[in-house]
């Protein structure tokens, strides 16, 4: 996949999706497909135009759903050839008409371009579908209109899901996404309690821009050393340990036995088992660790291959 960045260009004419896309939720998937069968009608490469996700602040702070990098995976998923993936301090100040000049139609080389219905631009967002519309007539470039996907009766937006997945409401979250919710982070040391306990775990540290889930246990697939497994896994600052640390997803993989540290692991959470407590004992902790485990094992259907 192509990627540029602010100042790069896009040789070959594209069909182009506009959007943060944090997230790339089904919302995001109905612009994106949208922009790639555009492209298919018009023999033009599908391209992404979005801003990247540590650029982006609302008001002063964005939880997002996805690093840079996954976001960048997502789109490659869904068929998308080029992206510029922008600093949003560095284009913030654009006017509409410059950004369709010198975005759109300079960097971009676009002939359609595909949007939401609220999609806004130009310096302090002050343009709309509308506005898009007659600069890009201007200029030769079609523009396709995407209506609000709904589900349920409300409509899909990353909001929504933040809400869903601070709360524990994880399936439903995953539902709205189209794909399972996703840690993607390196394995460091932790404090190897566990590994006595006859659970050995992996730490992952959860980065500060990236939104944390409800703390408490998961039932969770993983991914690490080309294998899949399933495990359970706490995100939390350990209170049971007692001692302050960052939130952490720490997981029990069950039925691995490599070295993970240094290596990359991807936990996808799958259902939320109980909110985040504080034991009385390690006794009862490792106690509380087998019952979690069971209950992951009936979960993923393996209590008859243990």
């Amino acid at each position: 996949m192509e990627i540029i960045d602010n100042y790069g260009r896009i040789e070959g004419r594209t069909s182009v999706a506009l959007g943060i896309f944090d997230g790339v939720h089904l919302g995001h998937r109905s612009v994106i497909g949208a922009a790639v069968k555009r492209g298919e009608e018009q023999g033009v490469k599908p391209a992404v135009f979005t801003f990247k996700t540590s650029t982006v602040t609302t008001k002063g702070r964005l939880d997002a759903l996805l690093t840079d990098d996954d976001k960048l995976t997502q789109f490659g998923r869904l068929g998308v050839e080029s992206v510029c993936c922008a600093d949003f301090a560095e284009l913030k100040e654009l006017t509409p008409a410059e950004f369709v000049r010198d975005i759109l139609a300079d960097r971009m080389n676009a002939v359609s371009v595909v949007c939401g219905e609220n999609f806004h631009f130009g310096r302090g967002g002050i343009a709309g579908a509308g506005e898009l519309t007659r600069l890009c007539s201007e200029r030769g470039i079609e523009v396709v209109t995407v209506p609000p996907l709904k589900i349920g009766g409300e409509r899909v937006s990353t909001t929504r899901i933040r809400e869903l997945i601070r709360s524990g409401g994880i399936a439903t979250a995953n539902a709205l996404l189209g794909y399972r919710y996703t840690y993607r982070l390196e394995v460091v040391h932790g404090a190897e309690l566990a590994r006595t306990w006859e659970f050995p775990t992996i730490n992952q540290v959860i980065p500060e821009r990236l939104i944390k889930p409800r703390f408490g246990v998961y039932c969770v697939k993983v991914r690490i050393d080309g294998g899949e497994y399933a495990g359970v896994c706490n995100v939390g600052t350990k209170p049971t340990v007692g001692k302050q640390s960052p939130p952490l997803a720490e997981t029990f993989i069950i039925g691995y036995s490599g070295n993970a540290y240094g290596k990359t692991a991807e936990v996808e959470f799958c259902e939320f088992v109980r909110p985040e407590m504080k034991f009385g004992s390690f006794g009862e902790l490792r106690a509380e660790i087998a019952r979690n485990t069971e209950f992951t094992k009936k979960y993923f259907g393996l209590e008859q291959k243990s």
